[in-house]
C-alpha cells in the first residue's frame, strides 16, 4: 500500500469506525457466537497475495463483528468499561502513525516529556501529594506487580534482585478479603508465593479492617515471617467499596511495610471535589494506581501509576547495556527503567487528546452523570418488587439479588446464579454475576461513555423480565 492508497483508505476506515459508533446501540451487547466459530470462518493459512482492501472491510462486518461483545455499547454494564471516545480513537491513529517506542527519552523526547507532563496534570486534578510522580504502565495489574516488586527490594535491600528469593525469610503480604484477583497474581509473580498471601476481613461496608490487619501483621512477625506489603484498594472489582486509607497507611508506617493503593476504577471519581474524601490518607502511600481507560474516555491501554519515591522504582528495574547508554542519563527520565517492559508506546499521546478535547470540566460531567445514573438505578431495584438491592450505590456500581415469594433457599440461589446468564444472552444488555457474602448476586456498573438515562433503564427492564421469565 503506499501513501495515496494509504490516505484513501484510511478516509474510508474512519467511516467504518463512526458507522460503527452510531450503530452499536443497535447491535447485541454480548457477541453471540459459539467457542471456534470465528476461528471456522478464518482460512488455515495466510494469504500468499496481497488482497483487496474492500474484502478486508467486508471480512470485518461479517466475520469480525459478529464475534464481537460490544465494549461501546451504551447498554453495557458489566465488569468496568474498558472505555473509548472520539478523541481518544484520534490521539490512537496519530500514536500508531507515529509509531515511536519510548523507552528512552532519547528515542522520542516529546514522548517523554508529555508523559511527565499529563500525569502531573493527572495528579494535580485528583489531589494527589505534590511529591508523586507518574508513568503509565499497560493496565493496574502491572502496576500493582510493579509496586510488589519495589516492596520486595526495599525489604531485601535489592538482595531478591541480585540473588533471589531462596534463603531469605519469607514475606507476606496483605489485602482485603475483598482486592482484585491482580494482587494473588502478582504476589505469586513476584516470588512472596500465595501462600503468603494474607486475606483480611472486611467490615459491614466491605472494607478492610485495619485491626485485623494489625494482628494479621503482629500474628506473621510472631512466626518469624516479614511483613512486607499492603495493597489497599478505592472501590472494589465486586462491590465498590473503600478501605480506609488512614488508618491502614499509620499501620504501615508503624511496622514498615510498602503500601500500594489499587484505585483502578473508582480513582477517576477523585477528579470530582465530593468523592475526594474517599482517599483521605493517601499521602501515606508508597504508590497508587488507577486507569485513565477504565471511566475517563481513553482507549485501553492506560493505567496512571503514580509513586512516592521514584529513586526506587528506578533502583528495582535499572539494567544499563551499553547500547540504552546516553549522553543525557541523569538529566532525563528514561521510562524503561520505571516498570517491567523496556519498550513502550506512546501512551500520552491519546490521554493528552482526551484531556485537552473534553476538558476536566467535560470529564467530571461524565462521572457525575454515572454515579447519578447508578443511583437512580438503585431506586429502581428498591422500588420493584421481588428484587433486593444488596450493596450500593457505590459511586456507579450496585449489585442486587432476584428473591420472588415461594422459592426455596436452595432455589433461590441457583435461580441468582440463573440470572444473569440469562440476561447476557437476552443480548439487551450485559451484567457480571458475583458472589457477596457467600450468596450469588448480579452486579451492574454504569461507566459507558456513551451510556445515558435511556440505556440503564431499558438494561433494568430487560433485567427485570428475563428474571420473571425464569419462573414463570
Amino acid at each position: 500500500m503506499d501513501l495515496e492508497g494509504f490516505r484513501r483508505h484510511a478516509h474510508e476506515l474512519v467511516e467504518v469506525m463512526a458507522d460503527y459508533l452510531a450503530r452499536v446501540e443497535a447491535l447485541p451487547v454480548r457477541a453471540r457466537v459459539r467457542p471456534g466459530e470465528i476461528a471456522d470462518r478464518l482460512p488455515p493459512s495466510a494469504p500468499e497475495t496481497p488482497e483487496s482492501f474492500a474484502a478486508l472491510l467486508r471480512d470485518v462486518e461479517e466475520v469480525v463483528l459478529p464475534g464481537l461483545t460490544h465494549w461501546q455499547h451504551p447498554r453495557f454494564l458489566a465488569f468496568f468499561p474498558a472505555n473509548s471516545s472520539p478523541p481518544s480513537v484520534l490521539g490512537e491513529m496519530l500514536t500508531a502513525a507515529f509509531a515511536v517506542n519510548a523507552l528512552i527519552w532519547e528515542g522520542s523526547p516529546a514522548a517523554t516529556e508529555m508523559e511527565e507532563r499529563v500525569l502531573d496534570w493527572l495528579r494535580r486534578a485528583l489531589g494527589l501529594p505534590a511529591g508523586f510522580r507518574g508513568v503509565i504502565q499497560t493496565t493496574a495489574s502491572e502496576a500493582t506487580l510493579t509496586a510488589l516488586l519495589v516492596a520486595r527490594e526495599r525489604a531485601t535491600g535489592l538482595r531478591a534482585r541480585e540473588e533471589g528469593l531462596a534463603g531469605l525469610p519469607p514475606m507476606a503480604v496483605y489485602a482485603s478479603e475483598e482486592a482484585h484477583s491482580s494482587v494473588e497474581k502478582g504476589v505469586g509473580i513476584a516470588g512472596f508465593g500465595r501462600r503468603n498471601l494474607r486475606r483480611i476481613p472486611t467490615d459491614e461496608r466491605f472494607a478492610m479492617r485495619p485491626e485485623a490487619l494489625e494482628a494479621a501483621i503482629r500474628e506473621d512477625l510472631a512466626r518469624g515471617i516479614r511483613p512486607c506489603a499492603v495493597v489497599a484498594t478505592l472501590g472494589t472489582t465486586g462491590v465498590g467499596a473503600s478501605d480506609p486509607l488512614e488508618p491502614i497507611g499509620a499501620i504501615a508506617e508503624r511496622y514498615g511495610l510498602f503500601l500500594h493503593v489499587d484505585a483502578a476504577w473508582a480513582g477517576s471519581a477523585l477528579l470530582l471535589p465530593e468523592w475526594r474524601h474517599l482517599a483521605a490518607g493517601v499521602e501515606r502511600a508508597d504508590s497508587f494506581v488507577f486507569n485513565p481507560h477504565k471511566w475517563l474516555g481513553v482507549n485501553f491501554d492506560c493505567s496512571a501509576h503514580f509513586v512516592r519515591d521514584a529513586d526506587e522504582l528506578v533502583r528495582t528495574f535499572e539494567i544499563l547495556p551499553a547500547y540504552l547508554a546516553t549522553r543525557e542519563r541523569g538529566r532525563v527520565v528514561d521510562y524503561r527503567d520505571w516498570g517491567i517492559p523496556l519498550g513502550r508506546r506512546f501512551r500520552a499521546l491519546k490521554l493528552w487528546f482526551v484531556l485537552r478535547l473534553y476538558g476536566l470540566e467535560g470529564l467530571r460531567a461524565m462521572i457525575r452523570r454515572h454515579v447519578e445514573l447508578a443511583r437512580e438505578l438503585a431506586g429502581w431495584i428498591e422500588a420493584e418488587p421481588d428484587f433486593r438491592l444488596v450493596t450500593g450505590p457505590n459511586l456507579a456500581l450496585v449489585t442486587f439479588r432476584y428473591e420472588p415469594p415461594g422459592v426455596e433457599s436452595e432455589a433461590l440461589e441457583e435461580l441468582n446464579r440463573r440470572l444473569p446468564r440469562a440476561v447476557n444472552d437476552d443480548g439487551r444488555t450485559y451484567v457480571t454475576p458475583t458472589v457477596v457474602r457467600g450468596r450469588a448476586v448480579t452486579r451492574l456498573c454504569v461507566g459507558q461513555t456513551y451510556t445515558e438515562r435511556r440505556h440503564v433503564e431499558t438494561a433494568w427492564q430487560a433485567v427485570v423480565e428475563v428474571a420473571r421469565g425464569l419462573v414463570s
